[in-house]
């Protein structure tokens, strides 16, 4: 019997790697004699460039780059096994969990961090960059991963605004360089989930801004922002993407890739699975367990978990999710594909303790689940 091990990360506690070693550990203690393949995924978040690099056999490299706030950091991109394909995340420069909370502000965060991983990247001789979108602390339209790549963007007086989202307010003119049609040259693919818009209601501003540290005053300061930049942007690419589905993802990071490149838009778990040959790993195999920190009503609409099942529907697998914790709107799971889902907590414990014990609890999890499915074989 062979059997598939995709879980996605138990944010705080376990990599999705860890957790795939974890859930291994349990199921040879019903099934020795089975085959594993560990199959860790991400969605184009944190551990994208981990869980690829791994998948692949390929290889990490840190190099300083800026965060945020402008603060240079030790951040790592990849490449696969090809050595030609660098494969970076936001996360790893720009992203949320290099702040405090004291220090969000989406008024001045800036993706320029992003932008030299990139230029490190294409130095290292990478012919195609996958970029993962997910938990970014910007609202800056992607203003600073282009001025990194030597656009300028200038008010009315032709002075470089400062970095951050609410200085494009000012924008009057972006003057385009010869780094960035360098671009041109690469295939370049977006891992993002995100739909929304750049501006309004629905976009960047509005729906992420809050998370990132913005008060409803901001948010609605920063949506003009965006719109400004949208409306000079459009006067030099042509291109409108005030509306354009995903140009919001990352602060309006979406947008600056819609604008300035040709590069195409892919959910990340779908790059996940397709670059680390999910298919024929699975070739094979009877079962696929994959996993997360929380199920819920939420998970359906493109978490990890769902699009595993989704793609074991396809294989003519069964899915079965352990979870470490299950909130309303779960058993929605079970319209996806997801054949049955159990709770890591073998009883009442508070999350604290949940998370100190995240290894053991899982294994115990996987070791009762394995024993359930083995009734059914007897």
């Amino acid at each position: 019997m062979k059997i598939v091990i995709a879980p996605d990360s138990f944010k705080g506690s376990l990599s999705a790697l860890r957790a795939a070693q974890c859930i291994k550990k349990g199921l040879l203690r019903v099934w020795p004699e089975a085959t594993y393949e560990l199959f860790p995924v991400a969605d184009g978040g944190e551990g994208t460039v981990e869980t690829l690099v791994n998948l692949t056999g390929g290889q990490r490299f840190f190099e300083p780059a800026r965060d945020a706030l402008g603060r240079l950091v030790e951040a790592s991109y990849g490449f696969l096994s090809d050595n030609q394909t660098a494969v970076l995340e936001v996360a790893s420069t720009c992203g949320l969990t290099r702040l405090s909370q004291d220090e969000l502000n989406p008024a001045v965060t800036s993706t320029f961090g992003l932008g030299e991983q990139i230029g490190q990247a294409l130095a290292r001789g990478a012919k195609k960059l996958i970029i993962g979108l997910g938990g970014s602390a910007t609202n800056d339209g992607g203003s600073g991963l282009l001025s990194a790549l030597g656009l300028k963007f200038l008010d009315k007086n032709g002075r470089p605004l400062p970095p951050g989202g609410l200085a494009l307010a000012e924008l009057a003119r972006i003057e385009p360089s010869q780094e960035l049609e360098r671009l041109s040259q690469i295939a370049m693919v977006i891992a993002s989930d995100v739909q929304n818009p750049l501006v309004g209601p629905d976009g960047a501003s509005a729906v992420f801004g809050p998370q990132k540290g913005a008060d409803a005053e901001l948010v609605k300061k920063l949506d003009l922002a965006l719109s400004r930049y949208a409306l000079v942007a459009k006067e030099l690419t042509g291109r409108e993407v005030a509306q354009a589905p995903g140009a919001g993802a990352a602060g309006g990071l979406g947008a600056a890739f819609m604008l300035f490149t040709e590069a195409k838009f892919c959910p990340g778990l779908e790059v996940v699975l397709n670059e680390g040959n999910f298919d024929q790993k699975a070739a094979g195999a009877s079962l696929i367990v994959t996993g997360e920190g929380r199920s819920d009503g939420q998970t359906v609409w493109g978490k990890a978990p769902v699009g595993v099942a989704q793609r074991g529907k396809i294989l003519g697998l069964p899915t079965v999710c352990l979870s470490a914790s299950l909130g309303p709107g779960y058993e929605k799971m079970y319209e996806k594909n997801v054949s049955a889902i159990m709770a890591m907590s073998p009883g009442p414990m508070s999350l604290k303790e949940a998370m100190a014990q995240a290894e053991p609890l899982l294994e115990e999890a996987a070791e009762r689940l394995a024993r359930l499915l083995a009734t059914q074989l007897l």
